[in-house]
């Protein structure tokens, strides 16, 4: 049986365990006299949920807060952007079923190759056409904040999420790969033709300068996601991806194109990761000042293993990044928004990612509750 000075002292090396786990921090006697500290910061998810039911799977794992997809415009009937009613019956649904709509996805600007995206036009810079979306775009963000929807995100993809292969990993789970020397250097340019450096800040600056007014006028946060995976040197198919560099000219020179607190990132960490030639040593550092900036509006958080143009993603607690590190700096920087779960591993037990996206909800939480306790 343990005496009282054993438990003592046993009690006293978990929590000194407890703080080398996060981060060497081990916290001082609790004072019963002081509020408990609480984050910011929530678990979310941007998974679809076409039902309440989906959604309360969600809740059942501990998201609180969901990025949203209202219905799609009707382009059929000549109408390409939702009503403020649809975005608001949007809300509505993430109500009545127990989360917060704290974002929404626009229709178009997604992440997907440009081949393959049925609204093109501003990505390839091809006028009247872009003119007619980014209007579109400026309604959306006025039916958002109609409906009280405080941000959206989007992407500024040409070649969309680029994978080479697949790695076997843990419990009969495979890893999406990406190895820049697999690429075929002879494959065809996409519709978008050669887009170099240049062309392609032309085009980002045509909608920054057009969009994030009306962002700011309406105080709608825009939230865009860097491009994943970033292009081997000399580009590929053509292009040059620009927002894949943390420094020189990428994301900081993307942030400084618009002096507005409306205008900023949908931050995910594991493309940041992929984006740097040593991310165990660089990418805390990085991120730190980015969510400086305060213009870091929802964080993917995803690992991976590996470093730029030779990576692969994995489960969020055997990857290169330290998780639990990174949860601490976003509570530090007192960055308040969503935390979502991100690009989990393929099973064919779990074809649609349930248990993935569950493991990584529960992982957040988890990882939360023990830095918060240590606040």
């Amino acid at each position: 049986m343990f005496d009282r000075r054993t438990l003592m002292r046993g009690g006293a090396a978990a929590a000194v365990g407890t703080g080398a786990l996060l981060g060497g921090h081990v916290p001082a006697a609790a004072d019963p006299k002081r509020p408990p500290h609480k984050l910011k910061m929530h678990v979310g998810t941007q998974r679809r949920a076409a039902t309440g039911a989906v959604l309360q799977e969600f809740v059942r794992h501990g998201v609180t807060h969901w990025v949203g997809y209202p219905p799609n415009p009707p382009l059929h009937e000549g109408r390409g952007h939702w009503l403020p009613h649809e975005v608001e019956q949007t809300r509505e649904f993430a109500e009545q079923n127990g989360v917060t709509l704290d974002m929404v996805a626009l229709p178009m600007l997604t992440s997907s190759l440009i081949d393959n995206d049925p609204r093109p036009a501003i990505m390839l810079a091809k006028s009247p056409e872009r003119d007619r979306d980014i209007e579109d775009i400026q309604k959306m963000i006025e039916a958002c904040a109609i409906a009280g929807v405080p941000a959206f995100k989007y992407n500024m993809s040409l070649l969309g999420v680029m994978r080479t292969s697949e790695t076997p990993g843990r419990g009969g789970s495979t890893y999406e790969t990406f190895r820049a020397a697999e690429l075929d250097p002879n494959a065809p340019l996409t519709i978008a033709g050669r887009v170099d450096a240049d062309a392609f800040w032309e085009r980002i600056n045509y909608f920054v300068e057009r969009v994030i007014p009306v962002a700011h006028q309406y105080k709608v946060r825009a939230a865009c996601h860097p491009q994943d995976p970033g292009t081997p040197k000399g580009g590929h198919r053509g292009i040059d991806n620009v927002l894949s560099v943390p420094g020189g000219k990428g994301l900081f020179t993307f942030l400084s194109l618009h002096d507005s607190p409306y205008h900023g990132l949908n931050l995910c960490v594991g493309t940041l990761s992929e984006m740097l030639w040593d991310p165990q040593r660089e990418v805390y550092g990085i991120l730190r000042r980015l969510l400086r900036t305060r213009r870091v509006f929802n964080i993917h958080l995803r690992n991976i293993i590996g470093r730029r143009d030779d990576f692969m993603e994995v489960y969020p607690d055997n990857g290169d990044n330290d998780h639990a590190r990174i949860i601490r700096i976003l509570a530090e920087e007192g960055y308040e928004y969503n935390v979502d779960p991100d690009h989990v591993p393929n099973h064919p037990d779990d074809p649609d990612g349930q248990q993935a996206f569950a493991h990584g909800y529960g992982y957040l939480r988890a990882l939360m509750q023990a830095v918060e306790s240590t606040l």
